[in-house]
């Protein structure tokens, strides 16, 4: 699989993103809006590479810049193509607010993201604006989980699920963690052929059995999986049909917990559950 990187902008104004409408590219995505931004060249700095694309597509200049998150994407008009997305939060330069568009759009709008209808952005654009929507709940996730794990013995799962090959051997593993982060049960299940998606919603599925077998009844999953996290808040419909038995099976788990929540963490943070995932990998592919 061939890898290209592209980068996207995230400019805010009165907490309302920047959005344009594609007027030239491809039939999947004209007419739709998205983040600004594009493929970097051979040899461009990620920084520099927005500076270009806001510039001669916007008239815009860059004042500040930062990291927001680095995503991983496969476009669905070439599936032998994945994009590694870098999006940055970015300030406009004092005096330099009037955009002036490229030929390559039509019109711009400012829309916050929970007006944004799905079927009017891009795939890709779909995908950003639901991480930037989910960091925006991060930090009430965060304050329900220090309340409930304080008052009501509430505990942190962390989940994971991967596929070697996707679709190929498959495993999902958990972590079950009290407030003191000390761990009270952990564990993993092989999956057979799977993908990866799959097995991610099965380290989900795991989690919440074993923590209704200890009778649990507050728990806040702790994911690398922004597609899962985003799915299972309600941010994206869930499209793969074959996801919906295990989505299914999950709701009914959920139903038997007075409080389940969903947060996404950095791949780096949620070690311990893949290694479990690893571990259990390792050992089916032994025993063959």
């Amino acid at each position: 699989m061939n890898q290209r990187i592209s980068v996207r902008a995230i400019i805010s104004q009165d907490s309302k993103n920047l959005l344009l409408k594609r007027a030239t590219g491809r039939e999947s995505i004209l007419g739709l809006y998205e983040l600004p931004g594009g493929r970097i060249e051979y040899g461009e700095q990620p920084e520099d590479a927005l500076r270009r694309y806001l510039h001669d597509d916007a008239g815009l200049h860059i004042d500040k810049s930062s990291l927001f998150d680095v995503v991983t994407y496969i476009d669905h008009d070439d599936r032998d193509i994945q994009y590694a997305v870098i999006t940055f939060q970015a300030t406009v330069a004092s005096g330099h607010h009037e955009l002036h568009l490229s030929e390559n759009y039509s019109e711009y709008i400012w829309e916050s993201t929970g007006n944004v209808q799905t079927n009017t952005v891009t795939d890709l654009t779909q995908l950003l604006l639901g991480i930037i929507k989910q960091e925006e709940l991060i930090d009430n996730s965060i304050k329900k989980t220090k309340v409930t794990a304080s008052e009501g013995g509430g505990v942190v799962i962390y989940a994971d699920g991967g596929s070697r090959g996707n679709p190929g051997p498959s495993a999902s593993g958990f972590v079950i963690m009290d407030k003191n982060q000390s761990i009270i049960a952990r564990g993993g299940e092989y999956l057979g052929i799977t993908t990866n998606n799959q097995a991610e919603y099965h380290g989900v599925r795991l989690g919440l059995e074993k923590a209704l077998e200890l009778g649990l009844k507050t728990v806040d999953f702790c994911l690398d999986s922004m597609l899962v996290v985003n799915q299972m808040n309600g941010v994206y419909m869930i499209k793969n049909r074959d996801l919906w038995p295990i989505n299914e099976r999950i709701r009914d788990l959920m139903s038997q917990f007075d409080s389940v929540t969903y947060r996404h963490v950095p791949r780096d943070m949620n070690q311990l559950a893949d290694g479990e995932v690893n571990k259990t990998l390792d050992e089916h592919s032994k025993a063959d």
